[in-house]
C-alpha cells in the first residue's frame, strides 16, 4: 500500500473526503469539499497534495464561473495562493504549473499557457490530471491534435478518471470531430454525475453533431431540469464562458450543435417580445444615474441594481453582492466585473407591455432581472 502523503492521518482523512466530495462537479459537493481542504490543511500546514489539491478544484470553480459557489475575484486569489503553496512546500509538484496553464489560457494567454503545461507534464508525465490539464490548455489553445493525445494519454494512465476530467475529454474529442469518443465520454460523466446538468448540456452538443438530434434535445432538457441552478444553463453563457477558444471556429461548432439540441438563447428560457425592446438611448435615459428595483428569475428573489451616471454600479440580491460598471453598447445593457473574467456580460431590456407599473426586464447570461425605476 502506498504511503499517505502526510503524517497526519486526520488531515488525511479530510484530504481524501475532499476528494470524493469534488469527484463530481456537483455544486453542493464543490462547496463542502472546500471546507474539508481548509481543515486538512489546518491540521497539517506542510500538506502540499492537500494544497494542490485544493487549487485543482477551485480553479474549476472559477473557469466554469459557479459564482454562486464562490465569487470569480476570490475563487482566482484562493487558486493562486493554493498552488503557489503547494510548489513551496514541493517544488517537484507538477499540477501547480498545470493550474497556472489552465488560468492563463483562460486568460487568452496562450503561448504562456502551453509553456506551463509542458513544464506540468515534464514534472509528472505519469499524472493522469497533468495530462488532462494539458489537454484543457492545447484545446483552447486551437491544437486538436496535441489535445487529443493528452487525453487520451490521461485516459490509458487513469481509466477511472473523474466526470470532471471526462468532460475535458468529451470536449476535446467532439472539437477534434471524433463524436463516438464524444459521446462514449460524456455518457460516462453524465452516468457517474447524474445530478449535473452541464455533463448533460456538452452530451447533448456531442450528439447533435452525430446527427442524433432527438437524443440531443433530450439531454438539453435533461440538463436544464437537472443542474442545481435548473434552467441558468443558455447559449449566451456558453458565448461568453468559451470566448477563451483562440480559434473562433470552435466555439462556434460547439454554439451551432447547442442551437440544434434546443439549448435556449437566455437563461430560463427567457424571450422578449422585439416590439418591445428598447433602443440605447432609451435604455441609457433608463438606466443611468438610476435605481432598479425589482426580482431574480428563478423563484422572483429580490435584488437592486443602483447606477451612478457615470456607470459605476453595484447590483445585490439575497444571495450576492457586485461592484461593476455598466454601459450601453448599441442597444444592449452591458455589465462588466471581476465576474466572467472580467468581459462584458452584454444583453437587451424589454418594456414589460403586462406591467402596468411601469416594469421592464434585463437579460444577460448570468440574469434575467425585472425591475421598475425607483429612484
Amino acid at each position: 500500500m502506498a504511503r499517505p502523503p502526510t503524517e497526519n492521518l486526520e488531515a488525511y482523512d479530510f484530504y481524501l473526503r475532499a476528494e470524493q466530495t469534488a469527484r463530481t462537479g456537483r455544486r453542493d459537493g464543490l462547496r463542502e469539499a472546500l471546507t474539508l481542504y481548509d481543515r486538512a490543511e489546518e491540521l497539517d500546514p506542510a500538506f502540499a497534495e492537500a494544497f494542490a489539491a485544493d487549487a485543482s478544484m477551485t480553479v474549476y470553480i472559477w473557469r466554469e464561473s459557479f459564482n454562486d459557489i464562490m465569487q470569480s475575484a476570490p475563487a482566482r486569489k484562493r487558486a493562486y495562493e493554493k498552488a503557489s503553496r503547494a510548489l513551496q512546500l514541493d517544488p517537484d509538484l507538477s499540477s501547480p504549473y498545470a493550474i497556472l496553464g489552465i488560468m492563463q489560457v483562460v486568460d487568452r494567454r496562450y503561448e504562456e499557457a502551453i509553456a506551463s503545461a509542458e513544464r506540468a507534464v515534464a514534472l509528472g508525465p505519469g499524472d493522469a490530471e497533468t495530462q488532462i490539464a494539458r489537454g484543457y490548455v492545447q484545446l483552447f489553445a486551437g491544437n486538436h491534435a496535441e489535445a487529443a493525445v493528452a487525453v487520451e494519454t490521461a485516459l490509458r494512465l487513469d481509466p477511472n478518471l473523474s466526470p470532471i476530467n471526462r468532460q475535458i475529454a468529451g470536449l476535446v474529442f467532439l472539437i477534434q470531430g471524433n463524436t463516438d469518443k464524444a459521446i462514449e465520454a460524456l455518457e460516462r460523466a453524465r452516468d457517474e454525475a447524474p445530478s449535473v446538468g452541464d455533463f448533460r448540456i456538452d452530451l447533448a452538443a456531442a450528439y447533435a453533431r452525430a446527427g442524433r438530434l432527438p437524443d440531443a434535445r433530450a439531454a438539453v432538457a435533461e440538463g436544464l431540469r437537472s443542474t442545481s441552478t435548473a434552467g441558468s444553463d443558455s447559449l449566451s453563457a456558453y458565448r461568453l464562458n468559451g470566448a477563451q477558444y483562440r480559434n473562433p471556429r470552435d466555439l462556434a461548432l460547439i454554439i451551432d450543435a447547442l442551437q440544434q439540441a434546443g439549448l435556449p438563447e437566455w437563461p430560463f428560457g427567457f424571450t422578449g417580445d422585439e416590439h418591445n425592446r428598447l433602443k440605447g438611448e432609451e435604455i441609457a435615459s433608463l438606466v443611468l444615474g438610476h435605481t432598479l428595483q425589482g426580482q431574480l428569475e428563478p423563484g422572483l428573489q429580490q435584488a437592486f441594481l443602483q447606477i451612478g451616471s457615470d456607470g459605476k454600479a453595484a447590483f445585490r440580491s439575497t444571495t450576492r453582492l457586485v461592484t461593476e460598471t455598466v454601459r450601453v453598447d448599441g442597444d444592449l445593457l452591458c455589465e462588466l466585473s471581476e465576474n466572467m473574467f472580467g468581459r462584458p456580460d452584454c444583453g437587451p431590456v424589454y418594456k414589460r407591455r403586462d406591467d402596468g407599473g411601469g416594469g421592464y426586464s434585463f437579460v444577460n447570461s448570468s440574469k434575467v432581472f425585472h425591475f421598475t425605476v425607483v429612484q
